[in-house]
């Protein structure tokens, strides 16, 4: 069977009183508690009339009632439509609508835009709440509904600079090659226990974190809101043997670490980290403070987050990513299609059984991007002769603020609505912390007294906390080309000096 929920019945079967989950407040799920709400929620979806194939928006933090909804709607055959938690009404709806989604499920405590997502899609809007206690007395499947390797399991939103965002479909031949894949390139056992506070709504927490933790029978602790010092404080509660992260986190939990030495660490293994680039010196200063390796990783949605990784036991290359996955193949290739050899800049393409099937309804736009079974990352890198991925740019104008994506474009879109603009760019500015910050140039109409704060307060009610320019300059007008188009590379960092 390729259900991806099957992992997570076979070893409730097997070993249904060990560990699966654990939340930042102590409580512990075993593998056959996560399995019976899994089910029990399966059960009430098909009651409800939504089986395989349906559409469910799944709006949800990095809680183990997460996984309860995540495992029920794939034992149902059902897809998962995962969003993110600051997301607002307008941007669900847009996800809802483009995926034609069933049912919406919200986490009560995120506030109200799933249930309003819900009204105006005029779909059934079901609550979550802390141990989803309306499923503990009811029972679910014996087994998962069956599904073929092709078959969708998830829709993951995403886009590049131009157009509105595209669903992502990943099948469950996706989901369950990457979990074997850095099963083996990080030794992962049954007897890990690993430690994360990225969102489960994204590949990386979903795919590369908590599908990799079940397909293996390991154990997960999760940190639904990222702080150092909760960090730290599951490291010396869980004991993990590795956990994950962005370079962010690892940034943070440098600086607040403290008089902690490698020996208050023991038994932690390695730190995971992808997202973004992580500078040298941060890995080295990790590692000495915390004793354990970093091993940076490099994937995309469309990879199911996967493609290389630093392995355990090979040497690390500062600068670079690893190399190709067990299953996967990394190729450099030139504009005409062309692969380069090592050595040589030029478009990074990836093949192997962790790419996805496809945009959900977007023919055009999969085609632009899959040729051959090779998917076009748009990302510039080469690879040296022992096959280890260098990334030196992103032929995209894609924005990376503390490992979240940020499309300028989608930004763009929200601030010339403002009845004061004329003229808007989005980029990214480098920052110390977050990698990149969001930066934008805006022209203004005659009189207008528009202020950097003011816009932020405005654009706050429309984007995510993290989409929200927080770099703002305002100019006369936007460097253009002959044509009028807006030239973004003639927009300097250096403008947004100060502007911090």
């Amino acid at each position: 069977m390729d259900n991806t929920a099957e992992a997570l019945w076979r070893h409730a079967q097997a070993a249904p009183d060990s560990v699966a989950l654990r939340d930042d407040a102590g409580v512990s799920w075993t593998y056959g508690t996560l399995r019976d709400r899994a089910g029990a929620l399966a059960a009430s979806l098909r009651e409800a009339g939504i089986g395989p194939g349906d559409r469910v928006l799944l709006v949800a933090p990095a809680v183990p009632e997460f996984a309860v909804a995540y495992y029920g709607i794939h034992a149902a055959g059902a897809i998962a439509v995962t969003a993110n938690t600051m997301s607002t009404a307008h941007e669900l709806h847009y996800v809802g609508q483009d995926a034609g989604v069933a049912l919406v499920l919200g986490w009560i405590q995120i506030g109200p835009a799933p249930a309003e997502t819900a009204a105006r899609l005029n779909v059934p809007y079901w609550p979550m709440t802390t141990g989803m206690p309306d499923l503990a007395a009811r029972t679910g499947p014996d087994d998962p509904h069956p599904t073929g390797g092709d078959d969708t399991a998830v829709i993951l939103y995403t886009s590049g600079t131009t157009g509105r965002p595209k669903g992502a479909q990943l099948t469950h031949g996706n989901l369950n090659a990457c979990a074997a894949m850095i099963r083996r390139a990080h030794e992962v056992t049954a007897a890990d226990h690993c430690l994360s506070a990225l969102p489960l709504f994204h590949v990386y927490g979903q795919a590369c974190v908590l599908n990799t933790v079940i397909h293996t029978g390991a154990s997960l602790s999760l940190l639904p809101r990222f702080t150092p010092e909760g960090m730290l404080a599951l490291l010396a509660r869980d004991k993990p043997t590795f956990m994950a992260g962005v370079p962010t986190m690892w940034n943070a939990l440098l600086r607040a670490a403290g008089g902690h030495r490698p020996a208050d660490f023991a038994g932690l293994r390695h730190a995971v980290s992808g997202g973004a680039s992580l500078p040298g010196e941060v890995m080295y200063a990790f590692q000495e403070h915390f004793g354990c390796a970093v091993l940076e990783g490099y994937g995309l949605t469309e990879t199911t987050g996967a493609g290389t990784a630093h392995v355990t036991g090979r040497p690390r290359r500062p600068g670079t990513v690893g190399a190709a996955l067990p299953g996967c193949e990394i190729t450099v290739r030139d504009t005409d299609g062309a692969e380069l050899p090592d050595g040589e800049v030029g478009e990074i393409h990836i093949s192997g059984p962790v790419v996805m099937k496809g945009y959900w309804n977007r023919p055009d736009a999969t085609a632009e991007v899959l040729r051959d079974g090779r998917l076009r990352t748009g990302d510039l890198g080469a690879r040296d002769a022992d096959g280890d991925l260098r990334i030196v740019g992103r032929k995209k104008e894609l924005v990376i603020r503390g490992g979240y994506n940020v499309y300028p474009t989608e930004v763009e879109e929200v601030l010339y609505q403002h009845p004061d603009i004329v003229e808007a760019a989005v980029i990214g500015v480098p920052d110390d912390h977050y990698g990149e910050e969001v930066a934008a140039a805006i022209a203004v109409r005659d009189g207008a007294e528009l202020t950097g704060d003011d816009l932020r307060r405005w654009a706050k009610q429309r984007l995510s906390a993290y989409k929200v320019p927080h770099l703002i300059t305002i100019v006369d007008q936007l460097p253009k080309g002959p044509t009028g188009k807006i030239l973004k590379r003639a927009i300097s960092p250096a403008l947004f000096e100060g502007r911090r």
